[in-house]
């Protein structure tokens, strides 16, 4: 891999892994410190978030790094779930920024390394080539 794709992959795990990690860190604000209305919601809503933070980072230092394809269709979970938070005008919070940063860093995340897990396929000539060097390489000429 070249190294502009190495930083582009690495920049977009990157971005991914904050969305997982801002999830799980308002997860774990919810549970320790619920604020008003109901609390007990509140507190099951942060259980919530913190597994789908803690999921969503595994996925992605782990089988997203590995480029594995299921991991890349995965996390499209996370720019669905924050732009139906977006349209909904649901919680957390009033202003909404968080939610449009994380639908870009997860996009990002997303659209970076595209080709990381979808190669383009390669032209009949690169594959005739590539296929005359391997008999070449194979006769030790």
């Amino acid at each position: 891999m070249a190294e502009a794709g190495k930083a582009r992959f690495r920049v977009a795990w990157i971005c991914l892994a904050l969305v997982g990690a801002g999830i799980f860190v308002f997860g774990l604000v919810a549970v320790i410190a619920p604020g008003s209305g109901d609390v007990r919601l509140m507190r099951a809503d942060g259980l919530a978030a913190i597994g789908l933070g803690l999921f969503g980072t595994l996925i992605t230092v782990l089988p997203f790094r590995r480029r594995e394809v299921w991991a890349w269709w995965a996390q499209w979970f996370y720019p669905v779930f924050w732009v139906a938070h977006l349209a909904g005008r649901l919680p957390p919070g009033k202003d909404h920024v968080h939610q449009v940063v994380f639908i870009v860093l997860s996009l990002l995340g997303l659209l970076l390394p595209v080709r990381e897990f979808f190669p383009r396929p390669s032209s009949g000539a690169e594959q005739g080539a590539t296929a005359v060097t391997a008999v070449q390489d194979r006769k030790g000429g």
